[in-house]
Parts: structure tokens; C-alpha cells; sequence
């Protein structure tokens, strides 16, 4: 294994990250203060409680959900985009450096940024609501496995896209609307019952539940089968990256 060469990907990422840190760290809280003004003032004040937790609290763990895949997917994506988009991703290739050494740089990178902005989202949060988390590890385990498992579907999308208006069609067309619309700011209990059926073919539903779970210990579906969920996407996403690699799909041509 090249470290140093993993460590020269992974600082090169991170250091982007600090150029731009108004846009990767700040703009997120601005963002989450607002989501709280709007639905924990206005909507809040009509729902009270959901499950037992006040609505202000219940949001948390969508907004910190909603963050994290949305950084993740924006993150991975651009950094492996952008060099095969100028073509130094050519270079790279020559270099004597493993596919799995330029995937942990790129990925391992994009996850860590969206782990330390889930957490920023996570202390302001507390300048808002009273928030307990019932499983703390768990929690963090969970914030962890998705960013990662989020970045490697990023890095994905980067291989895939095939310019700079590709690269934003999935996260606007399929992964926000599957957001919003899995449990992120309401409980699925609360939809009608064919809704409900309905609500359980998105998988965001179970990365959601189990996420709020961590928090509130209280989940819309069993927690084995969210766990899956993200076992399956997690080693879809891997085989995926593996097959790209092993045939130079869209990045050999």
C-alpha cells in the first residue's frame, strides 16, 4: 500500500476543503439555521411533538441526513471529475499508484469533509433545540458508514458524468426529491396507509430510520432491515467502483 501517496490525494482534497470553507462549512449552517426558522418555527408551532420528541428535535437527524449525502455525493463527484474532465486524471494513472490507493485518497477525503460538517450541523443544532442522542456510537458509526458510502457513489457519478451539467443531474433529479420525500422532516407513520407502502420503496427511508433511531431510539421500520440497506447500497456502490476500474469504463476513453 502507497500511503504517502494516498496522504498527497487526501491532503490536496482536504486543503481544497479550506480554500473554499465558506462554502463547504459556513453555508451549511446558514442553511440548517434557516430549515429550523421555517420548519421548526412556522411548522413546529402546529405539530408539537412526533413520536414523543418535539418537531424542533425530530428534524435534527434529517438535516444532518439531508447534509451528509448531499456533501458527500457534490464532494466525491467534483474531485474525481475535475481532473478527467483537464485530463490529469491521465497522469495519475501513470503514476505508480493502485486504483484502490487513488479511491481511499478521493473517497476517504470527500467522507471525512462530510463527517466534520454532519457534526458542525450536530452543535448548532444545540443553539436551537434540546437534543438527546441514545446511542451516541452508534450515531457516529452511522454518520460515518453513509458518508462513505455516499462518497463512493459520488465518485461514481464523477466517472460517469460527462461534463458538468451530468455531474448535477442525479443529485437534483433522483437523490433530493428522495430525500424530502424519505422521512426526513416528518415520520412515515404519518402518511395514509397506501402512502405509507408506497413511501417504502425509497431506500432513504431506512437510512433515515435507523439514523433517527440513534437519536431517539424510536425507528419507522425494523432496524435489521435498515442495516441492510445500507450493507446492500454500501457494497453495490464498492462493486461498482471495482468494475470501473477493472474495465477503464469512462475513464480510458
Amino acid at each position: 500500500m502507497n500511503f504517502p501517496a494516498i496522504r498527497v490525494i487526501f491532503q490536496r482534497e482536504m486543503a481544497r476543503f479550506t480554500r473554499t470553507i465558506m462554502e463547504s462549512l459556513i453555508s451549511p449552517v446558514i442553511s440548517t439555521s434557516l430549515y429550523f426558522v421555517v420548519f421548526g418555527a412556522a411548522i413546529g408551532s402546529r405539530i408539537e411533538t412526533v413520536d414523543g420528541v418535539t418537531y424542533g428535535a425530530f428534524i435534527v437527524p434529517g438535516l444532518i441526513m439531508l447534509t451528509v449525502i448531499t456533501q458527500s455525493v457534490s464532494n466525491a463527484s467534483f474531485a474525481i471529475h475535475f481532473p478527467k474532465f483537464i485530463g490529469s486524471i491521465y497522469e495519475l494513472l501513470s503514476a505508480p499508484v493502485s486504483y484502490l490507493e487513488i479511491v481511499i485518497g478521493y473517497v476517504g477525503a470527500a467522507a471525512v469533509k462530510s463527517i466534520l460538517i454532519g457534526l458542525v450541523i450536530l452543535l448548532t443544532a444545540y443553539l436551537f433545540v434540546d437534543l438527546p442522542i441514545a446511542h451516541p456510537v452508534a450515531m457516529f458509526a452511522l454518520l460515518a458508514v453513509m458518508s462513505f458510502s455516499f462518497s463512493f457513489f459520488g465518485f461514481i457519478i464523477g466517472i460517469w458524468a460527462k461534463d458538468f451539467q451530468q455531474l448535477q443531474l442525479i443529485p437534483l433529479l433522483v437523490l433530493t426529491p428522495l430525500i424530502f420525500l424519505g422521512g426526513s422532516f416528518y415520520s412515515i407513520d404519518m402518511l395514509p396507509g397506501v402512502w405509507r407502502s408506497i413511501a417504502l420503496f425509497n431506500p432513504v427511508v431506512y437510512l433515515m430510520s435507523v439514523f433517527r433511531w440513534s437519536f431517539f431510539d424510536t425507528a419507522d421500520v425494523p432496524i435489521a432491515l435498515s442495516l441492510l440497506a445500507i450493507a446492500a447500497f454500501t457494497g453495490l456502490c464498492l462493486a461498482a467502483v471495482w468494475w470501473i476500474f477493472r474495465t477503464g469504463w469512462r475513464i480510458r476513453q
